[in-house]
């Protein structure tokens, strides 16, 4: 791409996947518009994060992972063949459940609701995870014709329990008291 500006969507229009013409207040575009802002958190937490409490490593592939998805709800399935790169499988959904479950090993039992906060990084995956319900709201809600995939909807709920015990344990191993509610 020689230039970042096209001039196509100056009229409030903006191409899916497969060429159709939507309004940019399309529900499809707040729902892969809201992915895109909860990948750029994600990022930004990765930026502030010690790597003692989870690898970079499977951080990224979640962003690579949420790119994927947003080609999925970008896509016009009505006339264009999903790709296959940007499906998310059932072997994703379980990857991200290995993924909780190795970093709920070792941390304190949770016995109580637990006010977001912490360090810096805690707290940008505490924002990511709201922007991840707001994602998974907006994905239930697209009209039939746009309908995400099972396991594209089971990957987001995943994530966002992924970022909340994420948040927990940089807090654990950055020595934060928890703050109980």
């Amino acid at each position: 791409m020689s230039k970042i500006y096209t001039r196509t969507g100056d009229k409030g229009t903006t191409s899916l996947v497969g060429g159709k013409r939507v309004s940019k207040t399309d529900p499809r575009l707040d729902a892969y518009g809201t992915i895109d802002e909860l990948n750029s958190f994600i990022g930004l937490m990765l930026s502030v994060m010690d790597h003692k409490a989870e690898t970079e490593e499977n951080i990224r592939w979640i962003q690579q992972k949420l790119f994927n998805i947003g080609g999925c709800l970008a896509t016009d399935t009505a006339s264009f063949q999903l790709p296959d790169s940007c499906k998310v499988l059932a072997p994703d959904v379980e990857r991200m459940e290995k993924m909780i479950d190795a970093l709920t090993d070792g941390l304190p039992e949770q016995r109580s609701f637990i006010l977001p906060g912490g360090t810096q990084a805690a707290s940008y995956a505490h924002v990511a995870r709201t922007v991840c319900r707001r994602a998974e709201r907006l994905i239930l809600a697209l009209p039939n014709d746009a309908k995400a995939p099972s396991e594209l909807l089971q990957f987001i709920n995943r994530l966002s329990d992924y970022l909340f015990v994420l948040a927990r344990r940089i807090n654990f191993f950055s020595g934060v008291d928890e703050k109980i509610w």
